[in-house]
């Protein structure tokens, strides 16, 4: 079975975002990037497959600018067989989640893959969408926000969460699955696997060549950071606090 993997390049979680002084966006000039959190537990949880036998190949790939192949040199570096770049011009804007789901899409169809376990949601834009997008122009079952994953013959056995607990799916293969934080905890990547992983040649899509519409269909009104927190108070004793919270209506 080949597992294929989706991997964006985003701002690392580590790193204050500012808005741009025009509201259009988040300011990303000279920031540090790094994958998508949650695409490297996803990745993290195929090479868990392969390594126990139950996958033959996984197969990382991203949609963005050339400076993307530093995510995809991560996931080879984390044990990604291959990786595929489907390739936006410079300094392309960022393509909306309906048309990363149609280049997947083509992608998945050209790797015969029978299984894409993506990351649940990207922390740049948080849409969660591009999983259930995919499955759904695949034609394919899905199971969102994973916290556990079995392969069982032609069934992917998923529990996930819902409210108040947690809901297990036998789902027939091929599927697409979202990951969600609780799946696993990605391993580190060494330094010698990261130079073997440099190495590595990356298979590149040109996205003009793949006949897809990536225009947007989303207008960004305005982006505004959030108001700042009040200032905290030091209070003598716990009657003081109680005191305090029953005047704010909190009690």
């Amino acid at each position: 079975m080949k597992i294929l993997v989706p991997v964006k390049r985003v701002v690392d979680h580590n790193v204050k975002v500012r808005v741009r002084p025009d509201g259009s966006g988040v300011e990303l000039a000279n920031l540090k990037m790094s994958m998508n959190p949650f695409d490297e537990i996803a990745l993290e949880e195929a090479i868990r497959l392969k390594e126990a036998g139950t996958a033959a190949e996984v197969v990382a790939v991203s949609v963005g600018t050339k400076a993307s192949e530093d995510v995809l040199r991560k996931a080879m570096g984390m044990g990604a067989d291959r990786a595929i770049l489907v390739q936006l011009d410079d300094g392309a804007a960022d393509v909306e989640p309906l048309a990363v789901a149609k280049l997947l899409k083509a992608v998945v169809q050209a790797e015969s893959a029978q299984l894409v376990i993506a990351g649940k949601q990207a922390i740049d834009n948080d849409m969660n969408a591009t999983g259930q997008m995919l499955a759904a122009l695949l034609g394919w079952g899905q199971g969102t926000f994973a916290s556990e994953v079995a392969i069982e013959g032609d069934t992917a056995r998923v529990t996930r969460e819902v409210d108040g607990g947690l809901q297990t799916l036998a789902l027939a293969l091929p599927v697409v699955l979202t990951a969600d934080l609780r799946l696993n905890e990605p391993r580190f990547t060494s330094l010698p696997n990261m130079m073997k992983a440099k190495k590595k040649p990356i298979d590149v899509m040109a996205v003009g060549d793949m006949g897809i519409d990536i225009s947007p269909r989303l207008t960004v009104l305005e982006t505004t950071e959030p108001p700042p927190r009040a200032a905290g108070e030091v209070v003598g004793s716990v009657d003081d606090l109680v005191a305090k919270l029953k005047a704010a209506g909190v009690i």
